[in-house]
């Protein structure tokens, strides 16, 4: 059953994020953005992560992505979005193939050696809610009040940019 899960969750996980990509309008891509966090969850709680699979699902698919969700619907879409075309069009095929590749071979030349092992040999207190608490406002304080304050100038961003566009600009 474990297995069967994992390969749907995978799938659900590949098929939006080429959603993300391939979607041309913006609201559907972040709502298949929010689908992908949520099969991402999924995989978390495969490798028996509780609560960064719950964490991932009520931070970021609940309040991060209902903000990108509002944002997004709130900004629209222009009428005409031109496609790049020439260099680029060109371009963009190689770039990708060339991330493919790399990735292929750090995936195959890494994973291979740890299939036979036994996997790390961690404590029963490892992970736990408090050990992350502690983890969050003591050594990675600065990087985790920077990422909100990141995502706050995004917010604010995004409505002043949302009202030059619509001639709102007092």
């Amino acid at each position: 059953m474990t297995e069967v899960l994992f390969f749907f969750a995978a799938a659900l996980a590949i098929a939006t994020a080429l959603g993300i990509v391939l979607l041309e309008n913006p609201f559907y891509s972040v709502l298949s953005l929010v689908a992908n966090l949520i099969a991402l969850a999924l995989l978390f709680l495969l490798l028996e992560a509780q609560f960064v699979a719950f964490a991932q699902v009520v931070v970021y698919a609940g309040a991060v992505m209902v903000l990108y969700v509002f944002v997004s619907a709130y900004v629209g879409q222009p009428d005409h979005t031109p496609r790049p075309s020439g260099f680029i069009n060109r371009l963009a095929p190689l770039f990708g193939l060339a991330l493919f590749a790399e990735l292929t071979i750090a995936v195959v030349g890494s994973g291979l050696q740890m299939l036979n092992s036994a996997g790390p040999d961690v404590p029963a207190t490892y992970g736990t809610p408090a050990q992350i608490g502690e983890l969050l406002l003591s050594k990675f304080l600065v990087p985790f009040e920077l990422a909100s304050f990141l995502l706050l100038i995004t917010a604010v961003g995004a409505l002043v940019l949302a009202q030059k566009r619509r001639g709102l600009d007092p």
